[in-house]
């Protein structure tokens, strides 16, 4: 079990409730015997135990399986690999991207905001450790005005 570790490993004490569970039903399974004997039962004695009575401890070993699980379960199992401290610094950049109808223009391919997509995407894949943040704007003047918005 190398590399595994619990986050709550006292809750593996409550293993030790499987071993006496399983004594106590052996002790049952030994003491249960037919309360009124028949004669001539006796042939029977000697025969030998079939795989059919081997088959009613299954339900018996599956309860003791998941309780065991359920052990292991509240245990909270962890695996670990090798642990490394990697320090890096980064910076906040924030981009602004333009999507007004002046992007649509065909002065690049196939027009400028694929071409500012393309650009953005690049910039951001070159950046591991930085933080990035997006502002999309589309601010359209209106084209026949001489009044001056501020």
């Amino acid at each position: 079990m190398k590399g595994i570790t619990f986050g709550e490993p006292q809750y593996l004490y409550f293993l030790l409730i499987v071993p006496a569970i399983i004594a106590f039903y052996m002790l049952k399974q030994h003491k249960a015997s037919a309360s009124l004997r028949m004669p001539g039962l006796q042939a029977f004695a000697t025969a030998g135990n079939s795989f059919r009575n081997y088959l009613r401890y299954i339900l018996f070993a599956a309860r003791v399986i998941a309780i065991s699980l359920l052990i292991l379960i509240l245990a909270r199992p962890q695996a670990t690999n090798v642990l490394q401290d990697v320090t890096t610094e980064g910076i906040d950049i924030v981009l602004t991207l333009d999507i007004s109808g002046s992007m649509l223009a065909r002065d690049f391919r196939p027009d400028r905001l694929e071409a500012s997509k393309n650009v953005v995407t690049e910039f951001i894949s070159g950046r591991p450790y930085d933080r990035m943040g997006l502002v999309v704007s589309a601010y359209n003047r209106p084209c026949c005005s001489d009044q001056s918005y501020a």
